[in-house]
């Protein structure tokens, strides 16, 4: 065998094995997308572990009383009696969560189907392009199983299920199950809702 031969036999098998690492490719890609990745189930009953990353909205700071002041003729005992007539500061709360008391619909905000509202139950709540899911959404950027509600506490929780373009809580990806709050944007592909009373 001289070696143009030699040559033309090592090209010929390089070709061969990058069609097949396409092929298995283009399998693995189309896989995902219509059997969706496998999604670890949550235990509802038990508190969640310590490895076990749940966000939710950060406690609202609670502001420092101010120094108060006592009058130069005022007797020992005004310390007290001022303090105890003075009220608290007022704290800000954060938004309220979508419970299963709070959160009775979810309202399609913008989107195909802008308007529609569905009832909100007890059961998990699937998102994405497959027929089996509760709220379909056939667009290009939305996966087969691209998302779920969830009842984590009687708290409504959001849960990406590895989708290819992500899912959005007012703006921001979801990369751990997270607390929904009321009346705030879900984007899923090209469809926004909201959890409402």
């Amino acid at each position: 065998m001289n070696p143009s031969e030699l040559t033309l036999l090592v090209l010929r098998l390089a070709f061969l094995l990058m069609l097949w690492l396409f092929i298995f490719g283009i399998v693995y890609a189309l896989r995902s997308d219509l059997f969706g990745h496998r999604v670890r189930k949550l235990a509802t009953d038990a508190p969640p572990a310590a490895g076990v990353p749940f966000a939710s909205p950060p406690p609202a700071p609670v502001a420092a009383a101010a120094p108060f002041a006592q009058p130069p003729s005022a007797s020992a005992s005004a310390p007290t009696e001022q303090f105890s007539q003075q009220k608290a500061p007022a704290v800000p709360s954060g938004p309220e969560k979508a419970t299963t008391r709070t959160a009775t619909r979810l309202v399609i905000t913008s989107g195909p189907k802008a308007g529609t509202e569905f009832p909100l139950g007890s059961e998990p709540v699937t998102i994405g392009r497959s027929s089996d899911s509760s709220l379909v959404i056939r667009d290009d950027y939305t996966s087969t199983h691209h998302a779920r509600l969830m009842l984590w506490h009687d708290d409504w929780m959001l849960q990406d299920l590895d989708s290819t373009n992500g899912t959005f809580l007012n703006g921001k990806r979801v990369a751990v199950p997270t607390s929904v709050p009321l009346n705030t944007t879900v984007k899923i592909g090209a469809t926004s809702f909201e959890l409402r009373r």
